[in-house]
C-alpha cells in the first residue's frame, strides 16, 4: 500500500508538472509565471466578517463538517471544536488523541476523524467513544449519517461502522485500479443512497448492505500509461437537487443525476481541486487557477475569469449569488457569479486558505495558521 501511495504522488506530480514548471520559473524570475497581481478594487464591500476565532494550524483541505446550526472544526494537532454558526460561540471540545491525517465528518452529535496511525476515531459531543484501525491508508473525511460512519480508503475501499460502538457493518471492495491518487476522494449522501467516487466514476450504493445500486462517469480516461490515464475523481464534490457535480483529477468536471444513476455531462478540463456549485452554475479552476463557470442544467460555459492566474486558490463556494474562493496570502476574493468579476475583497490573517465550508448564508473560512473567519455574502 505504501507503494501504491508512492506511486500515486508520483502521478500526482507528474500530472501536474505544468504546475511545477511555473513554480520554478517564479522562483527565477519569470515574470509570466509569478503570482497575478490582487485587482484594484472600488466598488462597494459586498460581505463582511462577521466572527472569527483561533485554533491550532490547518494542513488538510476538509476541515469543517456542517450539521444542524453548527460548524465542526478539526485542526492538525488533533482537536476538535464545535462552534455556533451565528456568532461562533464554542459549543464543545475534543480531543482526538493525536496528530490527524484526514478531514472531518459530523452529524452533530458524532465526528469522525482519522489520525496518523490511520485509526478511525468518533467522538460524542466532544468525548472519544471507540478508535478502530483502518485496513489501508485514508486521505478523504468520513461521513457520518443515520448513526453510522463511513470511511473512504485511499485505494477506495468503503467502510461503514455503527456510530454508537465502532462495530463494523459492511466493507465494499471494488476492483483494484491500477493507480490511486492520494487526495480525498467523494463521500457524500443522496437521500438513502450513499456516493461515492470510484477511480472515473461515481457510484451510489446502498448504505444499509454496502451493494452497489448504480455507476456513472465522470471522465472518459485517455493516455498511453497509467499515469496518463489517472482520473481519480477527488472532494469535495457538491450536491444541487438530483445532481452530483464532480472534478476526474486531471481530465474533467462533470455531472451525474443521481437519481437515475446517469451521467448528464461533462466537460474537459485540467486540474486536481474539487468544485463549488449553486442551482445555476459549476464552478472549477484549472491548474494555472483560471476559473471557468459552467451552467448546472447542461454544462454550458457561463463563464471564464483569468485574474487569480496562480495564486493558489482554494476550493470555491457559492452563496447569495457569489463566488467565494480564497487564495495563499489568505485574501478571500467575491465574485459575481453570473459573470465572474470581481465584486470585493477581504483579508484573513496572511496564511494560506485552506477550506471554506457553507452553511446557510455563512461561510466559514479555515487557514493553514488556524484562523477561522465567518463570512457573509450581501
Amino acid at each position: 500500500m505504501k507503494r501504491a501511495a508512492l506511486i500515486s504522488l508520483l502521478a500526482t506530480s507528474l500530472a501536474g508538472c505544468s504546475t511545477i514548471s511555473s513554480t520554478w520559473n517564479s522562483w527565477f524570475g519569470n515574470e509570466k509565471s509569478k503570482p497575478a497581481a490582487l485587482e484594484v478594487l472600488s466598488g462597494p464591500e459586498s460581505g463582511r466578517i462577521v466572527w472569527s476565532a483561533k485554533g491550532d494550524n490547518i494542513n488538510f483541505p476538509l476541515s469543517i463538517a456542517t450539521p444542524g446550526d453548527r460548524f465542526v472544526v478539526a485542526s492538525s494537532d488533533g482537536s476538535v471544536r464545535a462552534l455556533s454558526a451565528a456568532d461562533g460561540r464554542e459549543l464543545w471540545r475534543g480531543d482526538a488523541g493525536g496528530k490527524l491525517l484526514a478531514g472531518i465528518g459530523s452529524d452533530g452529535r458524532f465526528a469522525a476523524v482519522v489520525n496518523r496511525d490511520n485509526e478511525l476515531v468518533v467522538l460524542d459531543a466532544g468525548r472519544v467513544v471507540w478508535k478502530k484501525a483502518l485496513p489501508t491508508p485514508v486521505v478523504a473525511a468520513p461521513l457520518v449519517a443515520g448513526e453510522r460512519v463511513f470511511a473512504l480508503t485511499l485505494d477506495r475501499q468503503v467502510l461503514a461502522f455503527d456510530a454508537l460502538d465502532g462495530r463494523k457493518i459492511w466493507e465494499l471492495k471494488r476492483p483494484g485500479e491500477p493507480l490511486t491518487l492520494a487526495k480525498a476522494g467523494v463521500l457524500l449522501a443522496y437521500k438513502d443512497t450513499l456516493v461515492v467516487g470510484q477511480g472515473p466514476r461515481l457510484a451510489g450504493v446502498d448504505p444499509l448492505k454496502g451493494s452497489l445500486r448504480w455507476e456513472a462517469g465522470v471522465a472518459t480516461p485517455r493516455g498511453t500509461n497509467e499515469v496518463e490515464r489517472l482520473a481519480d475523481v477527488v472532494g469535495p464534490a457538491v450536491r444541487q437537487g438530483e445532481l452530483v457535480c464532480a472534478r476526474a483529477f486531471q481530465s474533467s468536471v462533470g455531472c451525474v443525476n443521481a437519481e437515475r444513476g446517469s451521467a448528464l455531462w461533462n466537460r474537459v478540463v485540467g486540474g486536481a481541486n474539487g468544485i463549488g456549485a449553486d442551482d445555476q452554475v459549476v464552478v472549477a479552476g484549472d491548474a494555472s487557477d483560471r476559473l471557468s463557470a459552467w451552467k448546472l442544467a447542461n454544462g454550458d460555459l457561463a463563464w471564464s475569469a483569468d485574474q487569480f492566474q496562480l495564486r493558489k486558490l482554494s476550493v470555491p463556494v457559492l452563496s447569495a449569488k457569489q463566488v467565494l474562493v480564497g487564495d495563499f496570502e489568505g485574501q478571500v476574493h467575491l465574485l459575481d457569479r453570473d459573470t465572474g468579476k470581481t465584486r470585493s475583497r477581504l483579508a484573513t490573517d496572511g496564511s494560506a486558505v485552506v477550506s471554506i465550508a457553507l452553511l446557510g448564508d455563512t461561510a466559514l473560512v479555515a487557514t493553514k495558521s488556524g484562523g477561522l473567519f465567518a463570512i457573509k455574502a450581501e
